[in-house]
């Protein structure tokens, strides 16, 4: 089934629960591909990426924070990074496109019939620092966001969650 980008939005859901399952490496492959697709001010394309599958790893990841046991059980994760040294002088809108990049990453998880969520890493400094020290980081690499991922524990549904309360037109 060729669902469309708009199926894929409203069907994406933060997904926390995975089957003992290792996702094909060409599917991360595209997943990567999909992230790299974002756009980025002034094209700099800012973004480095480190994956693993590694049981102990994930097991380290998971103990970053409160709200990211998840990763324990992930088939993978990906970890996003600003890599500084591809960003200009006085270049502050890199959260954005590395928030455009986990986004893109996410919805083509969905669209490989995977779950994912995304765990919020920067600007908590612990859990870079974490990160930083678990991947060996270089100096000019910042740990922005981590994204477990694997084949969903259970079929889901998600809700919907438009609310025309929220909507201002002209003023507020």
């Amino acid at each position: 089934m060729n669902e469309s980008a708009i199926d894929i939005i409203f069907k994406r859901k933060s997904i926390r629960k995975y089957m003992d399952k290792p996702v094909n490496e060409d599917i991360i492959r595209r997943i990567l591909h999909a992230g790299m697709q974002a756009p980025s001010a002034q094209n700099t394309q800012p973004w480095e990426f480190v994956v693993t599958t590694d049981k102990a790893t994930k097991q380290r990841v998971s103990a970053m924070s409160p709200f990211s046991g998840m990763a324990r059980d992930a088939a993978a994760l990906i970890v996003v990074l600003l890599n500084q040294t591809r960003i200009l002088p006085r270049h502050t809108k890199w959260s954005q496109d590395l928030s455009a990049c986990t986004q893109n990453i996410l919805l083509q998880i969905t669209a490989e019939g995977l779950g994912g969520c995304w765990l919020g890493v920067y600007p908590d400094e612990d859990r870079c620092q974490l990160l930083r020290d678990l991947f060996q980081l270089p100096a000019h690499c910042i740990p922005f966001s981590a994204v477990v991922l694997g084949y969903p524990e259970q079929d889901y549904q998600n809700e919907n969650r438009f609310d025309p309360d929220r909507i201002h037109y002209d003023r507020y």
